[in-house]
C-alpha cells in the first residue's frame, strides 16, 4: 500500500513539473532564461548615476561648460564620454573634458546648435546651477594609446575629449602638437587651458587664418598617432592627409556620411514571436516599433544606445559610433545598423 502511495505521488509530482514547464516555455520561447515582462535589450545594463551641477559657466560664444560632482561618478580615462538624460528625457552623449585625477567630479561642454535637434538648445536653456542631472557611467572608444609622440587635430567643440589627452600626453613626457581650429576666436573654447602648452599649440580660427594646414599630420612619423575630432569634413581631410591612414583615430559628435543604399531583410522577434519585414530606405527600428510600440529609442543617430539589442542569430552591419567591438559581438543599435544578409533573429 504504501509502494503504491509513493508510486502515485511521485508521477502526480512529474505530471505537476511537466505542466509546470509547458506553461513556462509557453510563456518564454527562450526558457531556460527567465521569462520577463520587458527583455533586457534595449535597456542599458550600465547603471544610472546621479550629479549634480555645481558650477556653470560659458568658456567661450554659444557654448555652455558645466561641473557636475557626486561621490559615486566612476574614474574615467582620456577620450571618454557620458551619456546624459536632459529633462526631457532625451539622451545625448558629450565628452568628459576635465582631469580624470578629480575624483567625484566631471567637466562637460555642450555647443548651442540652433538649427539642430534640440538636445543643445535644452541644456543651454534648462541646464542650471543646482539642478541635478542623470547620466550613464563613461564608455570609451577614443583611448589614448601610449606613444612617444602624437598629433591632434581638433575642432570646435571637438576640442573637449582632445583636453584630457594633452594632459596624459604632457605627463608622459610624449612629444605632440596641436591644431585647433574654429569659425571665430571668440567660438572656441579653452584657449586658456591650452595657454600654457605654448608653441605646441596652434590655433587657427578661420575667419583669420582660413583652413587649417595639415602639414604635421602628413608630417608624422611611422607609428605616431593622430587624434582628430571635429566635423565631418575636418576629420575626412585629416585622413586624406595622413601617411598611413590607419594611424588615424577619430571621434565624430555627429553621425558619419550616410553609407550607400540598404537592402530589405527580415527580423525574427524570437520573444515576441513575431516576424517583421524591414524596407530598404526605413530601419529597423522603424520596422520593430511598428509591431513593439514600446520599444525604447532616443537619438535615431547611433550615438546614444537606448535602442541597443540582443541578436540571437544572423550577421549585423554595425554603422554605431557607440558600441564596443566585445558588445558588437552579440547586439546592435536598431536606429542604424541593419542585417549583413537577408535575417537577424532579435531578443525582443
Amino acid at each position: 500500500m504504501r509502494r503504491a502511495l509513493a508510486v502515485t505521488a511521485v508521477a502526480g509530482a512529474a505530471w505537476v513539473t511537466r505542466r509546470a514547464l509547458r506553461r513556462r516555455i509557453g510563456r518564454s520561447p527562450l526558457w531556460p532564461l527567465p521569462a520577463l515582462e520587458h527583455p533586457v535589450s534595449g535597456h542599458s545594463p550600465r547603471r544610472a548615476l546621479r550629479a549634480l551641477i555645481v558650477s556653470r559657466t560659458e568658456p567661450a560664444q554659444g557654448v555652455l561648460q558645466l561641473t557636475l560632482e557626486s561621490p559615486d561618478l566612476p574614474a574615467w580615462t582620456p577620450g571618454a564620454h557620458v551619456d546624459v538624460t536632459l529633462p526631457s528625457g532625451l539622451v545625448r552623449q558629450y565628452s568628459l573634458c576635465g582631469d580624470p585625477a578629480d575624483a567625484g567630479r566631471y567637466t562637460i561642454a555642450i555647443r548651442l546648435v540652433e538649427d539642430g535637434r534640440g538636445g543643445s538648445r535644452e541644456a543651454h536653456a534648462q541646464l542650471v546651477e543646482g539642478a541635478e542631472l542623470e547620466l550613464r557611467p563613461p564608455r570609451n572608444r577614443f583611448e589614448l594609446v601610449p606613444a612617444a609622440s602624437y598629433v591632434f587635430v581638433a575642432g570646435g567643440i571637438g576640442i573637449t575629449p582632445i583636453l584630457p589627452m594633452l594632459r596624459a600626453a604632457t605627463a608622459a613626457d610624449a612629444d605632440w602638437t596641436l591644431l585647433y581650429g574654429g569659425r571665430t576666436l571668440d567660438s572656441m573654447p579653452f584657449l586658456d587651458d591650452l595657454a600654457p602648452y605654448g608653441d605646441r599649440v596652434s590655433v587657427l580660427p578661420e575667419d583669420e587664418t582660413g583652413l587649417p594646414d595639415l602639414a604635421p599630420v602628413a608630417a608624422a612619423g611611422p607609428g605616431t598617432p593622430v587624434y582628430c575630432c571635429g566635423p565631418e569634413p575636418l576629420m575626412a581631410a585629416v585622413t586624406a592627409a595622413a601617411a598611413d591612414p590607419a594611424a588615424v583615430r577619430l571621434e565624430r559628435f555627429a553621425p558619419a556620411a550616410e553609407p550607400g543604399p540598404g537592402r530589405a531583410f527580415t527580423v525574427e522577434l524570437r520573444r515576441s514571436g513575431r516576424v517583421v519585414e524591414v524596407a530598404a530606405d526605413e530601419s529597423a527600428l522603424t520596422a520593430v516599433r511598428r509591431e513593439l510600440p514600446d520599444t525604447p529609442y532616443s537619438c535615431e543617430q547611433g550615438f546614444c544606445g537606448t535602442c541597443q539589442h540582443r541578436v540571437l542569430a544572423g550577421g549585423v552591419d554595425h554603422r554605431d559610433e557607440l558600441l564596443t567591438d566585445q558588445e558588437r559581438e552579440d547586439s546592435m543599435l536598431l536606429c542604424v545598423s541593419r542585417a549583413e544578409g537577408d535575417r537577424l533573429v532579435l531578443d525582443l
